[in-house]
């Protein structure tokens, strides 16, 4: 049987997108837990296997499954990507971790790439981005704008990532407004429109004007702007259908230069597996257009802070800071060490919330 004819059947029952798999062209898969129109996330993945296209044109074929659930099914998934011909995959949520190790072991040819985790193996490599640097900049206009002193953060799952988020925000807007407080919903999902709109209209009625989130769809943008008054911030993409207000500014992921990468590594036969972990100074971080409903003096200082990130003059964990239960953390000027900041299983002080065991 041809393998066109395979990849038909595949598609058929597994929803993959691609043109048909040729064998002498590099195949690079894309494994992704939301659809490629969240708006969020998945829509950056998805724009970097579109540059990866254009890249290398005909010279690869890309296939993607959208909406893939962590665990069981998207091990299923891997593996017919890898029984298909696969060369490359890229398995982009963290709870796709021990599927993409435990399928890696069976096809050892095959090169794979699994985003915010910290699993490697011969042909497994890890990458993600320091996404807490953006939220140092969110957490700086978040407590200057807000006028009820309550921030409302949409967590997705109480991991590392996203602790270092919370904290990271909470700390610079507490720098500019000593009085702002955090109120925390955790959506325990990475993408549920319904889910999310009801986490923002919740912090909203506790009197949330400012919402951040750690989820991907655009939900919490339109609930804020028709609740009115309340500022919001793209998360992984610009979500600039709702500038200049009440979305701001935003975080905005940017995988295609190393998506282009990783795959001509492949197709060169230079690739290793690594671990990356990149932010505002190598690109991979974007700060979205911060909108003129922030004020003029404000976006300036987060726009001076992003370049100190940038250049590495400036650090968004630096002390001196104590955790939530009063203990010393960083000493004055002292800065985190990566392997503190990606096993992050604490708040600082001042966060109120408890984390979710």
């Amino acid at each position: 049987m041809k393998l066109s004819t395979l990849l038909a059947g595949a598609a058929m029952a597994l929803g993959l997108a691609s043109t048909a798999m040729a064998d002498d062209k590099t195949t690079v898969g894309f494994v992704y837990v939301g659809p490629v129109g969240d708006g969020g996330w998945t829509y950056e993945h998805n724009q970097g296997r579109l540059a990866v296209e254009e890249a290398f044109g005909d010279a690869v074929e890309t296939v993607y499954v959208e909406s893939v659930a962590e665990g069981p099914d998207s091990e299923r998934v891997m593996t017919q990507m890898a029984l298909n011909g696969a060369d490359l995959i890229f398995t982009t949520s963290f709870g796709y971790m021990d599927p993409t190790i435990n399928v890696a072991k069976k096809f050892p040819n095959v090169k794979f790439e699994h985003a915010t985790g910290y699993k490697r193996a011969d042909n497994v490599s890890t990458y993600s981005a320091r996404f807490y640097e953006g939220r140092a900049i969110q957490g700086h206009i978040a407590g200057n704008m807000t006028k009820s002193n309550i921030v409302g953060y949409i967590a997705s799952f109480p991991i590392p990532e996203v602790i270092r988020g919370i904290n990271s925000a909470y700390i610079h807007a507490k720098k500019v407004n000593p009085d702002v407080e955090f109120k925390i919903i955790w959506a325990y999902t990475w993408f549920d429109p319904a889910k999310e709109a009801d986490a923002a209209k919740a912090l909203i009625e506790q009197g949330a004007d400012v919402i951040l989130q750690h989820t991907d769809s655009t939900a919490p943008q339109a609930a804020a702007q028709a609740a009115g008054n309340v500022v919001t911030f793209g998360q992984a993409s610009d979500m600039g259908e709702y500038a200049p207000f009440p979305r701001v500014s935003s975080i905005i992921d940017d995988w295609a230069p190393y998506y282009v990468a990783r795959t001509k590594a492949v197709m060169d036969g230079t690739w290793e597996s690594v671990d990356t972990w990149d932010g505002i100074g190598k690109g991979m971080v974007g700060i979205g257009e911060i909108s003129d409903a922030v004020p003029a003096d404000v976006k300036a200082e987060a726009l001076a802070m992003k370049d100190a990130i940038a250049k590495g003059e400036y650090h968004p964990f630096t002390g001196p800071l104590k955790k939530q239960d009063g203990s010393d953390w960083l000493a004055e000027g002292e800065t985190a060490d990566d392997g503190t900041l990606l096993g992050m299983n604490f708040y600082v002080e001042g966060l109120t919330d408890e984390i979710p065991q």
